[in-house]
């Protein structure tokens, strides 16, 4: 790798995710592979859209950012969290990869029309977890992101 002298864009990682336990299964992770992004975590769709758009008290996501996104939640759940940001001006060409217990095929089929960069299970734990998360990694070391 050729040394620019310039420091990487630090990318911030958004968790949308109800269950404290998933979250901490991906903190862990994250930290396993030595991944010192700042994570900031919405527990539902409506509270992730919010810290978004800077209308939270003391919490504001600053791009550029990495949104992982839990499908099955409360108050505004995965889907409709997708719809309401390709539709919105300002975030529609957000960086969304799903993390989810969803198979269902629907669920998928409607997280790719909304441009997701990828759909992960969670209960493929392991290896396969790890490799997911491999890839966050690549694509926020890899990718150039829009000031």
């Amino acid at each position: 790798m050729v040394e620019t002298g310039i420091p990487p864009r630090v990318v911030t990682i958004l968790l949308v995710e109800d269950d404290d336990i998933d979250a901490e299964a991906v903190q862990r992770s994250l930290t396993k592979r030595r991944l010192a992004n700042p994570v900031i975590r919405a527990r539902n769709g409506r509270e992730a859209l919010d810290m978004l758009r800077g209308k939270t008290d003391g919490v504001t996501v600053r791009a550029p950012f990495i949104i992982l996104l839990d499908l099955n939640m409360p108050v505004m759940n995965g889907l409709e969290f997708l719809a309401e940001v390709r539709a919105d001006p300002v975030l529609h060409s957000a960086v969304i990869m799903v993390l989810t217990t969803s198979n269902a095929e629907r669920d998928r089929a409607e997280a790719y029309e909304h441009n997701v960069a990828a759909y992960i299970l969670k209960a493929r734990a392991g290896m396969e977890f790890e490799a997911a998360l491999e890839l966050v990694d690549c694509y926020w070391r890899y990718v150039e992101f829009p000031d």
